[in-house]
């Protein structure tokens, strides 16, 4: 293997310095309460035995809890184990996109790694998602797929189908975006003879990680499995979880984003309202995968067998593939999903339309400036900047100023975490007094709890479950969960018979919170829901502690 140039040792260099300038701040960061809690809980879930989609709610596939569940046997199940996963999840995704890239040129790989980069890094951190760790496993296997394009072997293939399987292992509905580039993969070798044999490696690969889900039915069910995976992700959660589409224009539909925008960081350039930012981002989303599909296309037609122009047409059949994530829920996190995808391969559509003489034709292209956004340095350069209008002008708020703000907390500035702490386990909270009030009630139920005896963790209103604190079930590993809803959504935990109301009156402890209790949003997640639960809240559970936004009380 050859070793890399010196020039490219300094591009790598500087995009794994822009990724390692946020962690220290990302790493005593507030974690999303739920989503981190869960990454958290589930895997400890499954070391003590319980099965997901069956002992508790999980809506997406096995190859994130269960990878977790391996690590935090090894290493131990801490908030610094599940940290240290997700941000190699974000390694795999800025490496990945340099390796995919880089047939373009080290200026443009280093552009597309850390558009990447920016962009999504910033809505949940360091958690170990499994979208996060599916969209990296999925472009490593883009760049091999580049790789095998360019020198075709068995083991580009194979590593190749290997990711893209192991990508369907942690998020299923990855499949329309993998599946489109592997077809389109799979026929543009099909134009090369000495290539042509090599493609059943990639089948291969593909199906050996997706064996895995053969012994998880039989453990699981089919029909649990069809229903945690697809049902209730698809039909149960959508009424309660869509937002309007468009996004409205006055101001963010999406909770989070309403709560996040209370925090403000400097940013030395004008900018839109929130608001506005969200809207023009959701209609980037199209028109950048457009853009991007449209280039691949005509570059095809009329250099069909050139490399780079088959590598950007697997990558933009990919990238369109990704579209519904971005339609379901038109919030920040889901947006930036899309885009460190699609916004990443946009100067790559520019290049390869300047390449075609479709961006810089006639006399532009004879005179001196023409000449000099033509020339080999300048090119990529040329080529990404209206993606760095975009970020730096149009939709600053979320990418790139909370990229500076993390950065800065590195550095001691602005800092936003609070820990709440249990012998060697702890979870940061953004403001200090609620991580005060919930510092109390570990402090609590640590005194007075029993191993072995059944927590539940909810909101005041347990006919509205938009939101759950699940990270004080990791703080409690010895404690079982009392509720298969550790992960709460609306529609489904609140749902008449969803069986919440009969874990109530089976468990010790109740830990709510009045956090949530301003969730508003365009859906129906503000509707009561069973009222059943509050009512043996009311009659069986008594007031051990109230600390403001939280509670303690156990069953009488």
């Amino acid at each position: 293997m050859r070793r890399p140039q010196p020039r490219t040792t300094i591009a790598l260099a500087l995009v794994a310095l822009a990724l390692a300038l946020p962690v220290p701040g990302l790493w005593v960061y507030q974690g999303p309460p739920m989503e981190e809690g869960f990454m958290l809980a589930f895997p400890q879930r499954i070391l003590a035995g319980d099965l997901p989609h069956v002992d508790f709610l999980h809506l997406y596939g096995p190859g994130s809890l269960y990878v977790l569940a391996a690590i935090y046997k090894v290493f131990g199940s801490t908030l610094g184990v599940e940290r240290a996963v997700g941000l190699v999840q974000h390694l795999l995704l800025v490496f990945g996109m340099f390796a995919l890239v880089r047939p373009w040129g080290r200026r443009a790989a280093t552009c597309a790694a850390l558009t990447a980069l920016v962009i999504t890094i910033s809505p949940l951190g360091l958690s170990a998602m499994a979208w996060n760790g599916a969209l990296g496993l999925a472009v490593v296997g883009l760049a091999l797929v580049g790789r095998a394009i360019r020198a075709p072997s068995r083991a580009a293939w194979l590593g190749a189908g290997l990711c893209f399987g192991g990508a369907l292992l942690y998020r299923p509905d990855m499949v329309v975006a993998i599946g489109l580039a592997a077809l389109v993969a799979w026929f543009m070798v099909g134009r090369n003879d000495e290539a042509r044999p090599l493609r059943r490696f990639g089948l291969i690969g593909v199906i050996v990680p997706l064996l895995a889900y053969v012994p998880f039915l039989i453990a699981v069910g089919p029909s649990a499995a069809f229903e945690g995976m697809f049902t209730q992700p698809v039909f149960d959660l959508r009424a309660g979880r869509t937002l309007p589409v468009p996004p409205s224009w006055a101001e963010p539909d999406g909770y989070l984003q309403k709560a996040g925008g209370l925090r403000v960081a400097d940013w030395p350039l004008p900018m839109p309202g929130i608001g506005p930012q969200i809207a023009m981002w959701f209609w980037l989303v199209p028109f950048s995968i457009l853009f991007v599909a449209v280039a691949a296309w005509w570059a095809l037609r009329r250099r069909p067998t050139d490399q780079r122009t088959r590598i950007l047409a697997v990558a933009a059949a990919f990238d369109l593939g990704l579209i519904s994530q971005a339609l379901q829920r038109p919030d920040t996190a889901h947006l930036s999903w899309v885009t460190c995808i699609s916004f990443a391969l946009v100067p790559l559509a520019i290049l390869e339309l300047w390449r075609g003489r479709a961006v810089v034709p006639g006399r532009l292209g004879e005179s001196a400036v023409g000449r000099w956004a033509g020339s080999a340095g300048v090119r990529p350069l040329a080529a990404a900047a209206p993606i760095a209008v975009v970020l730096l002008v149009v939709i600053p708020f979320y990418p790139l100023r909370t990229y500076t703000d993390l950065v800065g907390q590195t550095f001691g500035r602005n800092v936003f975490g609070s820990p709440i702490e249990r012998g060697d386990r702890v979870f940061y909270y953004g403001d200090q007094a609620p991580a005060d009030a919930a510092q109390r009630i570990v402090d609590a139920l640590d005194k007075e709890s029993k191993p072995g005896e059944r927590l539940i963790v909810g909101p005041y209103d347990l006919s509205k479950t938009p939101y759950s604190d699940a990270f004080f079930y990791y703080l409690f590993p010895e404690l079982t969960p009392g509720t298969r809803y550790i992960e709460m959504d609306p529609g489904i935990a609140d749902a008449e018979g969803s069986g919440l109301a009969k874990e109530l009156e089976q468990s010790d402890w109740l830990i709510q919170s009045s956090v949530w209790s301003g969730w508003d949003e365009p859906n129906s997640s503000v509707d009561p829901g069973d009222t059943e639960p509050n009512r043996i809240v009311e009659d069986d559970y008594c007031l051990v502690l109230e600390a403001p936004p939280f509670k303690l009380s156990r069953r009488c």
